[in-house]
């Protein structure tokens, strides 16, 4: 049998398959709060090894989209809880992924008119977030100027993780993704183009512009347990107007081994074929999957085939997809069974209805006879 299809023993937590649905932001929190309906679609994908569920912001400054889910007040955490349930009876296991965007915010979604905050007050160029225009009403945005955090502040988005993950824990969930990828606040300092403070958290060395993700994955780790938290990364990537600098890969590197003391549950690499299709791309997975010892697990375009192929070279430990599971809520079966897939419609992943949410149906066998 195909690895893909065999189970996995994820820090105690035994998966049915080593298929992850990955996180997608649907917009259809439209009180920031899940409904019966984000039940019902979490639970319509529950054949996936592990579902990691999308990004639901820490607190209210950590927001950078419209009817995007929080876990940080009691009504968010009491909508997670039906969600959970739903996954939980039909069998499958389900992580919640926490963010803070930092820049890639508005203005109209901070408290008071705030600026976003982040590492520096650099602009994320071309970069839109989903807020509200001139007029009043939901549309894209340039994302606006933020603001440094602060030492004093940064502590407390610190402790913001932390609280997340225990809400997260008691909604129910099976354990807690943290959003270290596609530049939102932790990659923000991450990378030194973007980082251009000079404190302890300043760009200048890799140890200070590691220690605030290190700082909150120990935070969570100390809260819930460090088998119940993993983390999304995209090394090497420029989504987001996220420059190159200098010793990039030496960061990323360096990220992946001190990541391997902390016994975390997984390290997820967000951006695989975009990290391929770089000079030397493959190389530097490879060299990624040696530095850290822990699960693995790898998305970005991936096809049945390149999946079973990245499993059998021991490049990743699990596998990852995230549009194909829009639309085909029985991904995991159709995949093992060589069932056609359903193309999802782009024009409903945000917002809207339930129409391309929870109305795609799984694959009906008898139409074939």
């Amino acid at each position: 049998m195909s690895q893909l299809f065999s189970g996995y023993d994820l820090a105690g937590l035994q998966l049915d398959n080593r298929i992850v649905m990955a996180p997608m932001t649907r917009s259809r929190a439209v009180n920031t709060v899940p409904d019966s309906e984000t039940a019902l679609y979490y639970q319509q994908r529950a054949g996936a090894g592990l579902i990691v569920s999308e990004g639901s912001q820490i607190s209210r400054q950590g927001v950078g989209y419209l009817f995007t889910p929080g876990i940080h007040a009691p009504e968010q955490i009491e909508g997670w809880k039906k969600v959970t349930q739903a996954v939980h009876d039909a069998n499958g296991r389900i992580f919640c992924q926490i963010w803070h965007v930092g820049r890639i915010s508005h203005v109209t979604l901070q408290e008071d008119g705030a600026a976003p905050a982040s590492s520096s007050a650099k602009t994320a160029e071309g970069t839109l977030s989903f807020a509200y225009n001139q007029e009043g009403k939901p549309d894209y945005m340039q994302a606006s100027q933020p603001r440094a955090l602060d030492i004093e502040e940064i502590a407390g988005v610190v402790q913001d993780f932390a609280r997340a993950g225990a809400n997260a824990i008691a909604a129910g969930f099976d354990g807690i993704e943290i959003h270290g990828a596609n530049g939102y606040l932790i990659e923000q300092f991450i990378n030194a183009g973007v980082n251009t403070r000079d404190d302890a958290y300043g760009g200048a060395t890799i140890e200070s512009r590691l220690r605030f993700v290190l700082e909150v994955v120990d935070a969570v780790a100390a809260k819930i347990g460090s088998q119940r938290v993993g983390i999304r990364l995209a090394p090497l990537n420029r989504i987001f107007d996220m420059p190159a600098f200098e010793q990039e890969r030496e960061t990323w590197l360096e990220l992946a081994r001190l990541l391997s003391s902390k016994n975390l549950a997984y390290v997820h690499i967000s951006n695989r074929a975009a990290i391929i299709a770089s000079p030397n791309g493959r190389a530097f997975l490879e060299q990624f999957r040696q530095t850290y010892k822990g699960t693995l697990v790898l998305a970005g375009e991936y096809t049945k085939e390149q999946a079973e192929q990245d499993l059998d070279a021991n490049l990743a430990d699990l596998i990852a997809f995230g549009r194909p599971y829009i639309s085909n809520p029985d991904l995991a079966e159709r995949l093992q069974n060589d069932w056609p897939l359903t193309e999802p419609d782009r024009s409903t992943f945000y917002g809207g209805t339930n129409v391309g949410y929870t109305d795609y149906v799984t694959y009906d066998v008898t139409a074939e006879s």
